[in-house]
């Protein structure tokens, strides 16, 4: 097989940025933002400009990166969101079944209602307790139903070393404040983007040769914490690592969601089982807590947290 010409939407995002690197040594990798270029649109508010895209390119995988994930926003902009998460992803589903493209697609936790204890499996029913997780639940719907080749991968808790993220803004606090208080009733899995790249590059280099291995994934670090215990741990290792950190361990306070109101709610158990994944694609997810300290001595190191 001839490298594969690989479209990947969303390349400045968290995700996108390191999709980037990872997929750049499989083929050939043309990157499109929401401005587009040359003709070339890759804005998934515009649905019928993308699939043209799509024609017009006839790659043989397109990677998704892009989505509206401004989660409280998102009860108040319900149309936005259904197009970008929703409309965007039925549009490229559509015009892979046509061109015979292989669609990669994010999708979240939040599909689920949070209750239990157990980790969601894939197959688990689905019950999103917000607009975000509806519109989300509506872009994996939407691509299955167009029967085009698919892998979609359900992650959660993303952070990386760049961009808007919990990982960066708990740093930031810490090294300003005595004081803070952090949710200690979620729990979940913190996930890398590096990790999410990586995994994504691997299980799309197997899938374009293997059509057994397309479907629906669940792909985070292994593990599971609290947003609390992902701050305490986030923290000490930076103290550690030589950043100035300002609050003390005894001062990172354990409090319940109620403690800090959000107008969508939040799942209380987003762990999500792997094993499938790790099954399929001859994997072993790291811990959580290998892919925090990683990026925390990347920050450290490049005095990057401010």
């Amino acid at each position: 097989m001839s490298a594969p010409r690989l479209l990947l939407l969303g390349p400045n995002g968290q995700v996108g940025w390191e999709l980037r690197r990872a997929l750049a040594p499989l083929g050939e990798l043309i990157a499109l933002d929401r401005d587009g270029r040359d003709g070339l649109h890759g804005d998934l508010g515009t649905p019928g400009k993308l699939a043209q895209t799509v024609h017009t390119l006839k790659p043989d995988a397109v990677v998704n990166a892009a989505a509206y994930t401004a989660v409280d926003r998102a009860e108040q902009e319900a149309d936005t969101a259904r197009q970008i998460n929703a409309h965007g992803p039925q549009a490229l589903a559509e015009a892979c079944r046509e061109t015979g493209s292989l669609l990669v697609h994010y999708s979240t936790d939040y599909v689920f209602d949070g209750s239990g204890t157990a980790p969601w499996r894939e197959g688990d029913p689905t019950d999103p307790l917000n607009l975000y997780g509806k519109t989300k639940l509506a872009g994996e719907t939407a691509i299955r139903a167009a029967s085009c080749r698919h892998l979609i991968f359900r992650t959660s808790w993303v952070y990386a070393a760049r961009g808007r993220n919990f990982l960066r803004t708990m740093l930031r606090l810490a090294a300003e404040r005595d004081a803070l208080q952090v949710v200690d009733d979620q729990h979940g899995a913190p996930t890398g983007a590096e990790l999410i790249a990586d995994v994504t590059a691997q299980a799309l280099h197997a899938t374009l040769r293997n059509s057994t291995l397309d479907g629906t994934y669940h792909l985070t670090a292994r593990g599971q914490t609290t947003w609390h215990g992902y701050a305490r741990h986030l923290i000490t290792e930076a103290r550690e690592a030589g950043y100035p950190i300002r609050v003390t361990d005894d001062a990172i306070t354990p409090v319940p969601s109620e403690a800090f109101p959000t107008p969508a709610a939040r799942p209380r158990n987003s762990r999500l089982d792997v094993s499938e994944l790790e099954r399929a694609f001859g994997l072993r997810m790291p811990p959580w807590e290998a892919g925090v300290e990683r990026v925390v001595s990347e920050l450290v190191e490049g005095d990057g947290i401010r």
